[in-house]
């Protein structure tokens, strides 16, 4: 028996060309040759990005979405068969634990998520079951996950006749989600991103054109999306990410963590914010996760994700420090090198205080 969400390589680095992507994205391939022209078919719907590495779990029974709701950041009880969404689970103290992608079938809840998530979240739903109708499994050895931003003609897994295909809630504000980024023209709007179960004996017939990693993190940074195994560090809250927008209901019943998301978003402000850079690329150097980003000599923040984007060159997340001054010229330590990052602000310095609280009278006061 093989650990929760253990997998084989997949077949796809088989394919000419193919590169594999190391860390958490081991496994499938980086990229087949072409990166830049990979993204290009991939924007355009035209390719398939193998995410087979990704864990799939799943809950049966009658109490499956209740359990799921009681328990985390989203409003799933009243999913529908076949209705997407995404939920997070966090800490007593409201920091980010899990993030979980879903989709229900009507007899089965399927949870989609990170290949490194998938053992603890596991283990930790295992101890909540209590005497609740509900049974986990997992399904990473059957079911393969294939991302894409188009529709293609795949042999899409549906075990109780209603296909598997999640599409991701980030394309725009859900019901009971709030959006801190002040912009008119998200750049969410055209991350029209799903992602598809297939059976895994199913993989090597699919013949279709392929876009490695490399393709979908460009796309990803250029939508503003964060990603766990990338943007959350054992600090992070949902707000520094702007992740309100998708993965939290802000009037829903209780659950772990809901006093701090609360809290932040009514009356105070996350301590640190996410930003896209826009990179210098004279130099040739590209930073990478974890490089320092700095504004002088002081250090604001750390770089999150990076890519060479097919048209806006240089891109790289990273959560800086909410103090930082949103107008200044930032840089980004990498490799000795100073590269010059200009920050486009994604989560703005005054987020969170939405509530219009009364001021109190001073004590003494003479009302009037």
């Amino acid at each position: 028996m093989h650990p929760v969400g253990w997998h084989a390589l997949s077949d796809f680095l088989a394919r000419p060309g193919a590169v594999e992507a190391a860390d958490g994205d081991a496994g499938v391939a980086a990229h087949y040759g072409n990166p830049l022209a990979e993204q290009r078919a991939l924007a355009a719907g035209d390719a398939i990005v193998d995410l087979s590495h990704r864990a799939v779990l799943t809950i049966t029974g009658a109490d499956r979405l209740t359990w799921i709701d009681s328990l985390t950041s989203q409003s799933v009880a009243g999913l529908a068969p076949g209705e997407s969404s995404e939920t997070l689970l966090l800490d007593p103290t409201g920091r980010l634990e899990y993030a979980v992608r879903l989709v229900d079938d009507g007899v089965t809840l399927w949870l989609l998520v990170e290949r490194d998530e998938a053992p603890g979240l596991f283990a930790w739903l295992g101890k909540m079951r209590f005497m609740l109708r509900v049974e986990l499994a997992d399904r990473t050895e059957d079911f393969a996950t294939i991302g894409t931003l188009g529709s293609p003609e795949l042999p899409v897994a549906s075990p109780n006749g209603v296909p598997l295909v999640w599409h991701d809630p980030w394309v725009s504000v859900v019901p009971g989600g709030h959006q801190y980024a002040q912009i008119a023209d998200h750049p969410s709007a055209g991350w029209t991103y799903s992602e598809v179960l297939i059976t895994r004996n199913d993989l090597t017939g699919v013949d279709l054109s392929l876009a490695g990693i490399l393709a979908l993190e460009a796309l990803r940074i250029e939508a503003w999306r964060p990603r766990f195994a990338t943007e959350v560090d054992e600090k992070s809250i949902p707000h520094e990410l702007d992740w309100l927008r998708s993965a939290v209901h802000l009037s829903k019943g209780c659950y772990r963590g809901q006093e701090t998301v609360a809290k932040v978003h009514n009356l105070g402000h996350p301590p640190r914010r996410l930003v896209m850079l826009h990179l210098d690329g004279s130099d040739a150097v590209l930073p990478k996760q974890g490089d320092e980003v700095v504004l002088g000599d002081t250090v604001v923040g750390l770089v999150t994700s990076v890519a060479l984007h097919f048209e806006l060159g240089p891109i790289a997340l990273a959560v800086i420090k909410r103090s930082t001054d949103p107008s200044a010229e930032l840089a980004v330590r990498a490799e000795g090198i100073l590269v010059p990052a200009a920050q486009e602000i994604v989560v703005p310095p005054d987020a969170g205080a939405a509530a219009n609280v009364p001021r109190l009278p001073r004590l003494g006061a003479v009302k009037r």
